[in-house]
């Protein structure tokens, strides 16, 4: 049985930028979204294909690389779910741009550690 992991706690190591990594850690630590991880990584193979250029594989790396560097951490994917309720929810502007601000920083610290920076 799984033990409790604490807020900050990675529930696996940062995977490799490689679309098997990517898969395993998304089969991992988010199953429901596979579906979405296969079908998103053949449009973008069929993209790249039709435009001979690997921009679509790039993108898609990127960000699924994004997508397990928050959810491999239950309480930053868990405050980035709360943030988006938050924001399509929104009447006040200031919280709406304080959301959006904190969904920025968020997403970034993802991007920044998915290159491994």
């Amino acid at each position: 049985m799984p033990t409790p992991h604490q807020d900050n706690e990675a529930l696996i190591p940062r995977p490799p930028l490689t679309t098997a990594a990517l898969r395993a850690a998304v089969a991992q630590i988010a199953p429901a979204y596979l579906n979405q991880f296969v079908d998103h990584l053949d449009q973008a193979t069929e993209q790249a294909a039709r435009q001979s250029t690997v921009a679509p594989l790039q993108n898609f790396i990127q960000q699924w690389g994004e997508f397990v560097a928050i959810h491999r951490r239950p309480a930053l994917a868990a405050r980035l779910r709360a943030l988006e309720t938050e924001v399509a929810a929104a009447t006040d502007r200031t919280k709406l741009d304080r959301a959006l601000a904190e969904i920025n920083e968020i997403t970034a610290s993802a991007r920044q550690e998915a290159v491994g920076d």
